[in-house]
């Protein structure tokens, strides 16, 4: 393991920051950031904005122009090495005169995983991974369990008092988190390919569900709606806004749902008729199955108590964002964060693993894993 001095990881978080900018418009691709250091400072810096368009070191090593000859670049995830849409980025690092390369982590796709790396040490160049590797992992997750598993990435979000109500014994929940929270909540659903509710989120606040934050307004992502019996009325927001995303609603197979169905259809709203599952609501299985095969990547669960203890049941989630407001709701019936069956015995429960506190004013973020990155890489 690399003895990584105080410099790389200032230069590796520079870089993690850049492709935090990527986050939710590069699908298919992953998100990736790169700087080039020459005698100690930055001179160039990159990151991927879209699918089809060039690479973070292409845009960092053009960036830099001349400057990059000898210099160091820090990119967070492994290099290409093979043409796709655009050259490999290993050429554009030769001519460019770099003399070493500092890598987040490896391409998490089996079929090239190394490549680059073992490609730019063979032309002679210094070449070192694993800076900060579990954070630049994280970053282009759902990018490597799409490819893995064909599967989207999970996130769970909830915004709750301490004692973990989300809305009172009324149901009055706005607001419980202050406005730095619910922005830091529109950023989440930026990254993400698609945000997920249940019917009864939309039939209690009528969301647009869109993307609304001070830095503009941001990229829509779509919108699921789990309504087993297709009962939801059809002059809701989230069917008659503006918006560049589409809105699908899911609903359990059968005949008379699918009758049902054709009034939403009518109306060029997308309905998925999934199998159902035990208790006789939309299978979470075969909803993100076919989530994998319509190419999305991640999903950001939105939903009440009832959706958001479906996921923690099923395993579902693979990573958490819990934020909490310094107030106490109380009341038994007060409604809970996360519902359904739940662990039987404490050391059953869900762990969160490399979390963080983030402090927003008043208010404060636990954010954290529950996947295990190095299995979905196949290190473990």
């Amino acid at each position: 393991m690399a003895d990584w001095s105080r410099e790389d990881k200032k230069f590796m978080r520079a870089a993690l920051r850049l492709a935090e900018k990527g986050l939710g418009y590069t699908t298919p691709n992953p998100a990736v950031g790169a700087v080039v250091v020459k005698d100690g400072k930055v001179v160039g810096r990159g990151y991927h904005k879209k699918a089809g368009t060039p690479h973070a070191e292409v845009h960092a090593l053009n960036d830099a122009g001349s400057l990059a000859k000898e210099g160091t670049i820090y990119v967070t995830l492994e290099p290409c090495n093979h043409h796709g849409r655009t050259p490999p980025c290993t050429k554009a690092i030769l001519e460019a005169g770099i003399k070493q390369v500092v890598i987040g982590c490896k391409d998490p796709n089996p079929k090239v995983e190394g490549g680059g790396a073992d490609f730019l040490k063979k032309m002679g160049l210094d070449v070192r991974c694993g800076c900060l590797e579990n954070e630049a992992k994280t970053i282009i997750a759902p990018f490597a369990k799409h490819l893995k598993k064909k599967l989207p990435w999970v996130r769970s979000k909830s915004a709750m008092s301490l004692d973990g109500r989300i809305a009172t014994h009324t149901g009055h929940s706005k607001w419980i988190t202050n406005e730095k929270a619910r922005q830091y909540g529109h950023r989440l659903r930026e990254i993400s390919d698609v945000i997920l509710v249940g019917k009864e989120t939309v039939l209690a606040d009528n969301p647009s569900l869109t993307c609304r934050w001070h830095k503009g307004p941001g990229r829509d992502p779509m919108r699921i709606v789990l309504d087993s019996g297709l009962t939801i009325p059809d002059n809701m927001k989230i069917f008659k806004q503006k918006s560049s995303a589409s809105t699908i609603l899911v609903g359990i197979d059968s005949a008379d749902v699918r009758q049902r169905s054709e009034k939403y259809r009518n109306q060029g709203i997308d309905v998925w008729l999934l199998p159902p599952d035990k208790s006789g609501r939309v299978d979470l299985n075969a909803l993100l199955h076919r989530m994998g095969e319509e190419k999305i990547q991640s999903v950001l669960v939105e939903g009440g108590s009832v959706v958001h203890g479906s996921f923690w049941d099923n395993s579902l989630v693979d990573e958490a964002f819990f934020f909490y407001a310094p107030i106490v709701i109380g009341g038994t019936d007060s409604k809970m964060c996360i519902g359904g069956q739940g662990a039987a015995k404490v050391n059953d429960a869900k762990r969160l693993h490399s979390f963080n506190l983030v402090k927003l004013k008043d208010n404060f973020l636990i954010k954290g894993l529950v996947a295990n990155l190095d299995a979905l890489w196949g290190e473990s």
